[in-house]
């Protein structure tokens, strides 16, 4: 299995390539040249655990990888989740479930991929000799997921960037209470878009990346979009078979990798009933598929923040396919986009998709609605998965966080406000981060200095 970039500026790579490089040396972001078609599997692969459908997957993409390494990786990835079932399916009523996704080590759905990412990592690492400088941008959860996935592991460095100020204080404290040496949380003034273009620029310089073996966490990186995966196909091969090519994937969203994962399924001949992209009220990707125009807004400060997100990074892959694979016209769209913030697409339309916007006002009721009705809790983030959803429909809303990481939306709601022992344990814990200037001569120099 090769990999090619959505800009088509290089020469197909491996999978191992593909995971080391994150982002592709033209800008753009790396894709299966061919998928496999799992139509004839998926009856065999009903009744396998996590880690052996995950493995039994990645067998299918990770082909340059020796088996017996790629498998104790998956299996040692997932043995520090808290529930047995690592993504058990809530029923709330006839036609809802919720698929639960934060039992992983920081409570997030971003767990799934970093915790085996940074396996893949320690593998490259024992096979080439190189040690790697891993960089990425967060708005919350995918900072605290990569630095556990991360820790304390030989010859990797971590460098995360994060708006200051902008992340719930327990995410801030998961990524600077860890009091490991190769962790450096890097607090910048502005958004995570910011965040993320400064990332993109650092690995637009090839001379630099080179040195230093730089590498991405963020969903730019392949593998974590094909681990989130596996979360879709392990709920949809647990559904009821009467309904599962008509149910709806509900999924909260900002940078759009969490639900193109779905969708990729659907081009391996999963019959997926269709995918909801629900957005908090940064709503790019809404508006997007209401008016088929993307168009780059200010970001707003939410109480859902790990969606605060105007740049959905991983709406180049979609494009990619929506354009029928053609790399040129990914690059005019991406370089209008770039310059002018905006593009207008004629006849925008993605069969199965659908979305949503919830309002700050609006998050807290449906909190408290859910509550009252279900006696279920979900955090600020999953509540966005609620707006308008039909009671009639069968659908699998993602949760994506435990409510716990944030008590001042349930406070200020007058709500039960959660508590998680993980997360209580940081509050004693000396949190230490480092401020920089967030353009890549800044960022730059620190990386530098810390090598």
């Amino acid at each position: 299995m090769r990999y090619l970039s959505t800009r088509g500026g290089v020469e197909p790579v491996s999978f191992s390539e593909a995971v080391a490089q994150g982002l592709a040396p033209d800008g753009g972001l790396y894709l299966p040249e061919t998928f496999p078609d799992l139509a004839s599997e998926l009856n065999d692969w009903a009744s396998l655990s996590y880690p052996d459908l995950c493995h039994a997957f990645f067998r299918k993409f990770a082909t340059d990888l020796d088996d017996e390494d790629l498998r104790k990786a998956i299996h040692s990835a997932y043995k520090n989740f808290s529930d047995p079932g690592i993504a058990p399916l809530v029923r709330l009523n006839e036609s809802w479930q919720v698929l639960e996704l934060f039992h992983g080590p920081t409570l997030a759905f971003k767990d799934f991929a970093l915790q085996l990412l940074g396996n893949l990592y320690e593998l490259q690492i024992k096979r080439t000799g190189k040690k790697l400088c891993v960089l990425g941008a967060t708005s919350g959860d995918t900072g605290a997921a990569a630095i556990s996935g991360l820790l304390g592991k030989s010859g990797v460095k971590v460098f995360i960037l994060y708006p200051d100020g902008k992340v719930s204080p327990l995410q801030e404290r998961q990524m600077t209470c860890t009091g490991a040496e190769n962790v450096f949380p890097l607090a910048i003034e502005g958004t995570f878009d910011d965040a993320q273009r400064t990332v993109k620029e650092l690995f637009g310089d090839l001379a630099f990346r080179e040195s230093i073996g730089l590498s991405a966490v963020n969903s730019i990186n392949l593998a974590r979009i094909l681990a989130q995966s596996v979360y879709y196909l392990y709920a949809w091969l647990r559904l009821d078979p009467a309904i599962r090519n008509q149910t709806t994937f509900v999924v909260p969203t900002g940078n759009f990798g969490n639900v193109f994962a779905g969708w990729l399924l659907t081009q391996m001949n999963v019959p997926i009933g269709g995918f909801r992209v629900a957005t908090n009220k940064n709503d790019v990707l809404h508006r997007l598929f209401d008016s088929g125009e993307y168009e780059l807004g200010s970001v707003s400060p939410s109480l859902a923040p790990s969606m605060d997100i105007q740049v959905a990074s991983n709406f180049e892959r979609l494009l990619f396919y929506f354009l029928e694979g053609n790399s040129q016209r990914v690059r005019e769209v991406m370089n209008c986009f770039r310059l002018e913030g905006r593009y207008a697409f004629e006849n925008f339309s993605i069969p199965g998709f659908s979305s949503s916007c919830t309002t700050d006002k609006e998050i807290p009721e449906i909190i408290g609605n859910v509550w009252n009705e279900y006696q279920y809790l979900v955090d600020p983030h999953t509540a966005c998965a609620f707006k308008d959803l039909p009671k009639d429909q069968p659908s699998v809303v993602l949760a994506t966080a435990h409510p716990a990481k944030f008590p001042q939306v349930f406070e200020d709601a007058g709500l039960k406000i959660p508590i998680s022992p993980v997360l209580e344990a940081l509050l004693d814990r000396k949190p230490v981060k480092h401020r920089v200037d967030v353009n890549p001569s800044s960022v730059r120099s620190f990386i530098e200095s810390k090598f």
